[in-house]
């Protein structure tokens, strides 16, 4: 349950590990396509690790590697065609990020680190831990982007992309937006100060903990 918790704060893939970050900054434009990947990359972390863990004690070292890229990119293309079959829109949108969810450094990362050293439901939990833990960074990144962008933030159903699932904004603010924050540019100044205030609560926690 700690490895679970980290994830979110203490070891948060995106903020302070640095993990995962092209498709944090690409993707973060909208809520949609945040949550879309963030659920992608969440189960392919849970069912990786758990078939990592059932098979580490058969797995040669030598081989270790490549078996687990094997693994990662067979979940993957599951994931890949039943979203393509299930949810077009977001498929479109997700583009060839969708498809780099193999190299993907946090789930191999998590494999290596957890999944080949543990049994089968802590490394689960682990997955779910650190999958949310990068959603919730996506999340953050998308609605502080699209908000400042648009005013809005806004959230349809996937299924079908013309339904409307809820929209919060501040009307009197859509003439001072700032279009920056929808670009690569905004993507990173967004990202560095998020990254510093997770370094900043992380060091504060070790003080404490200090004395």
């Amino acid at each position: 349950m700690n490895n679970f918790k980290n994830g979110f704060i203490k070891e948060n893939p995106v903020f302070c590990l640095f993990l995962g970050m092209c498709s944090s900054l690409a993707l973060s434009t909208s809520l949609n396509n945040a949550l879309g990947m963030g659920i992608c990359v969440t189960l392919v972390l849970i069912f990786s690790n758990a078939i990592i863990s059932a098979i580490r004690k058969i797995t040669p070292d030598e081989i270790r590697i490549p078996v687990y890229i094997v693994i990662i990119a067979t979940l993957v293309s599951v994931v890949e065609l039943l979203v393509h079959a299930y949810l077009p829109a977001l498929f479109d949108a997700l583009g060839a990020f969708l498809s780099l969810i193999v190299v993907n450094c946090i789930i191999l990362g998590r494999a290596e680190a957890f999944a080949k050293k543990n049994p089968i439901l802590p490394s689960i939990i682990d997955g779910l831990g650190m999958g949310l833990g990068y959603t919730f960074a996506l999340v953050v990144m998308s609605c502080i982007r699209e908000f400042l962008t648009t005013a809005w933030v806004s959230l349809y159903n996937p299924f079908d992309m013309s339904q409307l699932i809820f929209r919060i904004g501040i009307p009197q603010l859509s003439d001072y937006t700032i279009s920056l924050f929808g670009t690569s540019v905004g993507a990173f100044f967004t990202f560095a100060c998020l990254a510093a205030l997770f370094a900043f609560i992380n060091s504060k926690e070790k003080k404490e903990a200090k004395k």
